[in-house]
This record gives structure tokens, C-alpha cells and sequence, in this order.
């Protein structure tokens, strides 16, 4: 159905209005970029593979947007994934899934790039190119289909998704887009195989069809043959050296609903210092760039005087790591306190000096602290690489308390290599500890909330060849610690992550090609939205496994070896396999490696 058809639909069916949120499908919205068709020559649907309030928070999807509008000759409009009741409707309708500034039917367009950033979001990526009237799999499109992009952090293992996208960005955007846009405009009206050869040129690009993975008859990868002569033995990520030196938005599309991050967001670094062993942004991100002063100063003004905001989040994997971020915060709080506009920080260390930057920026809404311990010891956090001790955590708690914070929430992680009983035990007796001195400093009514999570082993980090825990192992320890917690139970809330989840997300994290027809075989029994409890369901997914042949153990929970070829070996994100596997040693034998940053000697990763 063409474009007129959907705007007529949105404005006189009253259908619209059985739907949960129709604000989320209207468009239009104050600072959206529109463009008529006639007026460019290239066009690209950037699409996120969720709901409208979770697509509207990412930042990066807003890079993108800003870099591509900036250029005359483009028109680059947005898309999110409907809620299932919207979704049946279009397909009631007949109307195929549009973007939001034109209406445009996504198979229209030039270019149909998708985020990936979560391994939960698979099963929406083919209900958003069903919806979109596009075969589901590459080797089925013809000549007049977009070229599906994929990009984001997914990308450190695309492959259980490979056959579903023509191409893959492995890194940063800023800078690849552009070069990618080039090609699709230089080969537009040819045959797709011109446009993916010429793709697979470009730094950092993937054409997974241009790669043949082989195994051995016990299910491992044997190796991933190249197929196709423009295609590169290894595909090496981008990334951007300076982030002053790339284009940033100064005004977004503001929604007319609410949205998860409802605020202004200024990235003012990227990548981190601090080398935990189980964090993938950490190692995909590397190396930690950071954005000048007076460029955050500049577009925090220019977000908020665009767009009307009465928050501003400084937001990066470790923001008070920034070398000048005491600086900006006193800074931007004496620029905004008069507007009433808040400053907050998502991520702050468990230290005296973050809890400093936390009181500077509270005069005007005093937010949430929120801190991540991740383990309960000294001892197993070495093994993480993560530079906290006991004493400082205690300390912070204490600290928080006497300046009035009255409800704070922690982060603990289960399954952690070599973790033991006594681990576990340690988090609670940690928050009994910092209650105790909590009251010491605020009296009574301070309180606590354990947010725990499984650990997951992701790709291309030092953990990438540790095993999941299972199940029961999990469903043990949160019984024991809630055991341990019992006395204190007034005080300290406890919530978990869904252990069944967990196991899927780590058999899609670290799964090879042959997890791509369990994906397919989930959606068409009708399973999607699974990053959304209602929706997720673990015996259709056990089900699809056992259709397709695959045990899903076999990814999430067997250890590797250092000698078994990993099916994302053929893709690097700058850090270098011989380092992660020292970094996996190290851990074993309870060894820290020091922050890399100026001061500190290179660790020799490869990221630079």
C-alpha cells in the first residue's frame, strides 16, 4: 500500500484508537527533519528494532539521523517496531511498516539500517522486515529491496543473525555511514551483488554471504572460508579518534508521549578505562575518547534551548572518569540551576569523588543513586578487573546516607567464574555492613535495592570462553541470599533477572550460524518482543531448538579452549584475541590489570 494510504488510515480510521499509545505511530513530531522525495537521491529508513519509547532514547539512532538529514541529497527517516496489537492491525489493513516523517513503506527506500542492541531484539528484526514486506533472508531479496544494514554492539557475534542481513557495520557509524551512503548511491539500479562487493571495501563493513563457516562434526566452527574476492580475510571495526571532530545533534525529534530517557542526553566520552573482564561495550568501545568542555557546554545549551528539556544526562560507560567532568558539572548546574533544569549522571563509581559530583548536581532534583559492586568480595572482584574493595564501598554507602540519599540501589552479578558460596554470602553481609553505617550517619529509614543478574559470557571479551552457570545454580543462590537477607528484609529489596531468559541470551551471544533457524523457527510459532516478560516464552524457544537440532547449552554453558576457533573470530573490534585470552588467565590467578589511560602503561590490546 502506498504512502497516501497509510496517512489516510492514521487520520480517518478510527481503528487507530483500539491500539495501546497510537501517539507512538503518528510522526511528526517537533524537530523532525522532513524531506520530499523528489527533492534527493538516495533514501534511508533507519529503524529500531523495538517500540517507539525505546528507539526514541537511543542516542545513536540520533547521530545517525543528524549526520544524513545534514546532507541535501538525502532524506533518512525513522521507524520503530509496533506492539503486537498495532502490528496485526497493519497487517489487517494491508499496510506495509512505514517510517514516521513521510509514511513511506520501509521496502521503498534505499537503505533499511537496523540496531542491534540486544541479542532479545532478534525475533523482532524479522517481525519488522515481515511487517516491512521484505523477505525475510538475504539470499531471497532481489534487485528492488533496500539493502539491509545492520550496526551496534550485537555486532561483536552477528552470526546467529547473518543470514537475515545483506551487511553489517562492525563499530562506530559517524564516519563508516557516510562511505556506506556513497557506495549505495554509486551503484544505485545495479544488481545487489555490485553493491555488496563494493560494500565489503569499506573498513569495518561485513558480508556475511561472502563467508563460509565450516565444522567439525562435534558442532565446533572448523574455520570460516572467505567465498568472494573483494571480501577481507578479517573485518576490522571503526572507530572514531576524536569525537569533537564528528557532528553531534543539536536539536532531535522531541516526542509527543513519554519515553524511557525523557531528556536530554550529551555523550561526553565513549569507551572506558576500567577493563572488566565481562563487559562487552567495555571492550568495544576502547579506546575511551572524550568530548572537550566547551563542545558539551554547546550542545547541552543547544539541546535544551531546541528542544525544551528539564533534564540533562552527561552520560558514557564511566562518566566521572572523564578528566574534566567535576568541571562540567559545577559548570553546567550554574548555567541550567536558573532554567530549572536538572544535570544527572547514569553511571557513577563507588567513590568519594563521584559522590561529590552527585551532590554538586542536585540542587535541583535530587535523582536515584545507583552504583554497581557487581560481586560480593575483594577477592572475586579481582578476578572481574573491577577496582573496588570493600572499604570503598562501605564508605560511599555511608557517604550517600549523610547527604540525605535515603534509598539506594546496587547492582550484584551471579555466576561469575570461580565464584563460590562464600561470594554470595559476602553481598549480604557488605549491605548489612553499609546499613548499619547508614543509620550511624541518617538515623533510621535508609534502605536498599539489590538489582541481581546472571552472568552472560559475551563475545570478543576475556570471559568469551567461560561456560553460563545453569538454572539451578542461580535459583540456589538467590535462595541463599535471600536466606542471608532475611533479617533485614524492611530494609533490603531483592529483585532478579529471569534465569530462563538468561540462558537464551547466552546461547544467541555466543551461537554460530546454525542458531539462525531456531531465531526463525521462535518467530514463525509466533514468538517476538522477547526483551518484554509477557512476551517471552521459554518452552516455545526450547521447542525451536530441539525442531532445528540445536542445544542451546551447547553455546550458553561449554567452556572453550584456547585453541577452538570462536564462530566471530573472522571479526575484530580492535582488541586482539591474545589479549583477551591473558586477560582470562589473569582473572584465574586473581591478577588486576591497571586503568588504560594517560599516566598508565599500554597493556598492548591492539584498540589503538
Amino acid at each position: 500500500m502506498n504512502a497516501p494510504s497509510i496517512h489516510s488510515f492514521l487520520r480517518d480510521d478510527p481503528a487507530l484508537m483500539s491500539v495501546q499509545k497510537p501517539g507512538r505511530y503518528i510522526g511528526r513530531e517537533w524537530n523532525a527533519v522532513i524531506k520530499e522525495p523528489q527533492s534527493v537521491d538516495i533514501s534511508i529508513a533507519l529503524a529500531f528494532p523495538d517500540v517507539y519509547e525505546i528507539g526514541m532514547s537511543h542516542v545513536g539512532l540520533k547521530i545517525l539521523y543528524h549526520i544524513l538529514n545534514s546532507d541535501p541529497s538525502i532524506r533518512a527517516e525513522r521507524a520503530f517496531l509496533p506492539w503486537p496489537d498495532m502490528g496485526k492491525l497493519l497487517q489487517k489493513k494491508g499496510i506495509s511498516l512505514y517510517t514516521l516523517e513521510s509514511g513511506t513503506p520501509l521496502r521503498d527506500f534505499d537503505l533499511l539500517g537496523i540496531s542491534l542492541q540486544t541479542e532479545l531484539n532478534y525475533t523482532n528484526v524479522l517481525y519488522l522486515l515481515e511487517l516491512s514486506k521484505i523477505p525475510l533472508r538475504s539470499i531471497k531479496r532481489e534487485k528492488k529491496y533496500p539493502i539491509v544494514l545492520g550496526g551496534g554492539p550485537c555486532t561483536a557475534n552477528p552470526e546467529p543473525v547473518a543470514p537475515f542481513f545483506d551487511a553489517f557495520l562492525l563499530g562506530e557509524g559517524e564516519e563508516a555511514i557516510v562511505e556506506i551512503v556513497e557506495i549505495i548511491r554509486s551503484t544505485h539500479g545495479q544488481d545487489r551483488e555490485k553493491t555488496l562487493s563494493e560494500l565489503a571495501k569499506i573498513r569495518g563493513v561485513y558480508v556475511p554471504q561472502f563467508y563460509t563457516p565450516c565444522y567439525f562434526s562435534n558442532g565446533t566452527v572448523k574455520k570460516v572460508e572467505v567465498n568472494h574476492p573483494q571480501a577481507p580475510e578479517k573485518i576490522k571495526r571503526r572507530w572514531v579518534r576524536d569525537l569533537d571532530s564528528v557532528p553531534y545533534p543539536e536539536q532531535v525529534p522531541v516526542p509527543y508521549i513519554s519515553v524511557v530517557h525523557d531528556r536530554a542526553a550529551i555523550e561526553i566520552a565513549r569507551g572506558c578505562t576500567r577493563g572488566c573482564r565481562f563487559c562487552q561495550a567495555g571492550m568495544f568501545y576502547r579506546p575511551q575518547r572524550e568530548r572537550t568542555p566547551r563542545n558539551v557546554y554547546r550542545l547541552t545549551e543547544a539541546l535544551v534551548d531546541s528542544c525544551g528539556y528539564n533534564e540533562v544526562s552527561l552520560f558514557s560507560l564511566s562518566t566521572t572518569d572523564h578528566s574534566h567532568i567535576r568541571e562540567m558539572t559545577r559548570e553546567l548546574a550554574a548555567r541550567l540551576n536558573t532554567r530549572k533544569v536538572n544535570v544527572t549522571l547514569p553511571s557513577l563509581r563507588m567513590d568519594h569523588f563521584s559522590l561529590q559530583i552527585a551532590r554538586d548536581i542536585s540542587s535541583v532534583r535530587k535523582s536515584g543513586l545507583t552504583f554497581a559492586p557487581e560481586a560480593g568480595t575483594d577477592r572475586l572482584r579481582r578476578v572481574i578487573n573491577k577496582d573496588l574493595t570493600d572499604r570503598q564501598i562501605l564508605e560511599t554507602i555511608t557517604q550517600a546516607f549523610s547527604l540525605r540519599w535515603r534509598d539506594l540501589k546496587l547492582y550484584f552479578m551471579f555466576g561469575l567464574p570461580t565464584e563460590t558460596p562464600q561470594d554470595i554470602k559476602a553481598i549480604a553481609n557488605l549491605v548489612e555492613e553499609g546499613l548499619r553505617m547508614g543509620k550511624g550517619v541518617a538515623g533510621k529509614g535508609v534502605n536498599m535495592h539489590l538489582s541481581l543478574s546472571a552472568f552472560i559470557p559475551k563475545a570478543q571479551t576475556p570471559f568469551q570462553w567461560c561456560s553460563q552457570k545453569p538454572q539451578e545454580y542461580f535459583e540456589e543462590n538467590v535462595a541463599l541470599l535471600r536466606k542471608s537477607l532475611r533479617h533485614m528484609r524492611r530494609q533490603v529489596r531483592l529483585s532478579w533477572s529471569d534465569f530462563q531468559v538468561n540462558l537464551v541470551e547466552a546461547a544467541l551471544a555466543r551461537g554460530d550460524r546454525n542458531v539462525a533457524p531456531v531465531i526463525e523457527a521462535v518467530y514463525r510459532m509466533g514468538g517476538k518482543m522477547d526483551g518484554w516478560s509477557e512476551h517471552f516464552s521459554f518452552p516455545l524457544w526450547m521447542e525451536a531448538f530441539s525442531l532445528c537440532g540445536v542445544d542451546p547449552r551447547f553455546h550458553a554453558q561449554r567452556e572453550r579452549t584456547e585453541q577452538e576457533v570462536l564462530p566471530w573470530d573472522h571479526l575484530t573490534i580492535g582488541v586482539g584475541r591474545d589479549f583477551l585470552w591473558r586477560e582470562f588467565k589473569k582473572a584465574f590467578s586473581e591478577e588486576a590489570t591497571p586503568s588504560c589511560k594517560p599516566g598508565y602503561p599500554c597493556h598492548g590490546c591492539g584498540a589503538c
